[in-house]
């Protein structure tokens, strides 16, 4: 039976959905606890909750894993040893290098970040593919067990049009039965702002784009709620941790004067987590 997408009825219906039971593997929780992760991504572990936020999206050992925008890596230096240790394949996507219009700087980030990510002793065989600029595969198709995307849907739906074909690129690249898992800002459960200024996303939305591309809803967590987040932050999530911005967005962000106690005592946002399964 489908449900009403709208704000108030798609976070009712989600928090309904009972988060399944998740056995410890020792494999995830050596590579959550391995020695090579960065210091600053250890001590976001408490508001990350890595072992009980991949263990809910159901990664498992042997699987084909594509992490969508990786960023600094925070789940590149526990997924990249996980997949080695397991005999699966961890695929990152990067800036797209075929194509003309990728700005130097998205280069260099992408080299730098293979560089990060060289040694195979640690991490095994990275997969890169390019991701952006109306590029649209993110490899053969049915051939990923699960897609991850962890704050990112709030830029896309900045674009016309490019929250539906992201959703479509990771339907194409999931085998049947494969999962699409999300971590997102979570605006509920007050309205969406306009163009998502702020950052926070109805889960709503979510579903809805997810559904349009084929995704069913299989459950969702609050692994990653925050209760304390009052989501009305002079600069929107970037406000708070890890960001701590204290300007406008295009401002110098070096405002001596701004007061962030209050702000860092909330700590990383509310997030909604959720479990979309590819049907077949």
């Amino acid at each position: 039976m489908r449900h009403l997408l709208t704000a108030a009825t798609a976070a009712a219906f989600v928090l309904t959905l009972a988060a399944p039971a998740q056995a410890a593997d020792p494999q995830l929780t050596a590579a959550v606890k391995g020695p090579h992760r960065a210091a600053a991504h250890v001590a976001r572990d408490e508001a990350r909750r890595p072992a009980e936020t991949l263990s809910f999206w159901g990664v498992k050992p042997g699987q084909t894993i594509v992490e969508i925008s990786p960023g600094s890596g925070y789940w590149t230096e526990i997924l990249a040893p996980y997949a080695k240790a397991t005999g699966g394949r961890y695929v990152a996507t990067a800036a797209d290098l075929d194509n003309p219009k990728t700005s130097e700087n998205a280069r260099k980030g992408r080299a730098d970040f293979e560089a990060k990510f060289a040694d195979t002793s640690k991490y095994g065989q990275i997969t890169y593919v390019g991701f952006g600029g109306g590029k649209t595969s993110l490899g053969a198709p049915g051939t990923a067990d699960i897609v991850i995307t962890a704050r990112n849907i709030h830029n896309w739906m900045t674009v016309p049009g490019l929250l539906d074909k992201t959703m479509a690129d990771f339907h194409a690249v999931l085998k049947p039965g494969g999962v699409l898992a999300v971590e997102e800002h979570r605006a509920d459960p007050r309205p969406q702002a306009p163009n998502v200024s702020d950052g926070y996303v109805a889960t709503a939305s979510v579903v809805a784009a997810a559904e349009k591309a084929g995704f069913k809803l299989a459950a969702s967590s609050e692994v990653n709620a925050n209760p304390k987040d009052t989501k009305d932050h002079p600069f929107g999530v970037w406000t708070l941790p890890p960001t701590r911005r204290n300007a406008p967005y295009g401002q110098a962000d070096n405002n001596p004067t701004f007061d962030r106690s209050k702000y860092d005592a909330i700590g990383e946002s509310d997030r909604m987590t959720l479990q979309f399964v590819k049907a077949g």
